[in-house]
């Protein structure tokens, strides 16, 4: 069975092709209540171990079809960073990928591990996980295996941040009634203020999860995220913009609605009516609104404004 699938276009992250570092079977150190694959009990270490000289070779074989590659992303059916020969990989990777980016997808559970820790700094980019900010709610959602708290992988994301020099990127994804009380976003508000990266990314259920949860509408996601401290670079990603009902806004509400939280051309397709589209596309022409870019993503925010608006 090949390591290798894709490639993925992604909006976020350009056309990918993807590693997985456990194809045959799911090893992860979390049993997510929202993750697409069936439930499984925490691990802390891989059982099922595929050598690195396979993955290498696949991946080569993989180029070679697709040349025209943005990212090569590292993930797995379970925890990437648990591959004990992480390290190793990511070399060999670098020897053949020329100018492609290099992208891992981690629950950041492993990261307090300094082997863990190092290896990811000689990456392009990092994604990270982050779904709750006190243990409660932690132990709820994520499922972690014996002996992983959320105060150590804070810890570590905070200090990961303020020493990679490639591109991070926070996920965290909402369960309906697990996550998404004003106290748990308070924590994590306060967790994030401490954190150096490119985007936060928030998101919800879009999959048959592993168990009997629920996702939030796009509109509960996209109040949610006025929680968050103005600075923080929030992003929504939702597949469920078809099912949000398109509202009206005057001029001012357009540019106090950006204020508080910069949209994408899909978070405005998604919320506004034709007639405030059409307002918004006359703000945009008159330099208004402005355009700002994070790593890929497109968002709109006001022109007297975007000075003060947080960058790295």
């Amino acid at each position: 069975m090949s390591t290798i699938f894709g490639p993925v276009h992604s909006r976020r992250f350009g056309v990918s092709l993807g590693i997985d570092l456990s194809s045959r079977v799911k090893q992860c150190n979390f049993d997510c209540l929202y993750c697409e694959l069936a439930p499984a009990p925490a691990m802390i270490h891989q059982h099922t171990i595929t050598p690195v000289e396979a993955v290498i070779a696949d991946l080569k074989e993989a180029l070679a079809k697709h040349p025209s590659i943005d990212v090569i992303t590292i993930t797995a059916n379970g925890e990437p960073t648990m591959y004990p020969y992480l390290n190793t990989l990511i070399e060999q990777i670098d020897t053949i990928k020329g100018n492609i980016q290099t992208l891992i997808l981690s629950n950041s559970a492993c990261l307090n591990d300094e082997k863990v820790f190092n290896s990811l700094l000689n990456l392009d980019q990092v994604k990270l996980s982050l779904d709750a900010a006190t243990p409660e709610t932690f132990k709820k959602i994520d499922r972690p295996a014996e002996g992983i708290e959320i105060g150590e992988i804070i810890a570590s994301i905070t200090r990961f941040s303020h020493v990679f020099k490639g591109k991070l990127f926070l996920e965290i994804l909402f369960v309906k009634g697990i996550n998404d009380s004003l106290s748990e976003i308070e924590a994590l508000n306060s967790a994030l203020l401490g954190i150096h990266c490119e985007r936060i990314d928030i998101g919800t259920i879009d999959r048959p999860p592993a168990y009997a949860v629920q996702g939030l509408r796009f509109e509960e996601l996209y109040a949610l995220s006025h929680h968050f401290d103005p600075t923080l670079p929030i992003h929504i990603v939702s597949r469920t913009h078809a099912q949000a009902t398109p509202s009206s806004y005057s001029d001012s509400d357009i540019l106090s609605t950006l204020d508080k939280r910069p949209l994408t051309r899909d978070d405005i397709d998604a919320l506004f009516d034709s007639e405030s589209k059409e307002r918004f596309q006359i703000l945009l022409n008159q330099g208004k609104i402005l355009q700002i870019e994070r790593s890929n993503v497109i968002f709109f925010t006001p022109s007297e404004n975007i000075n003060r608006k947080r960058s790295k």
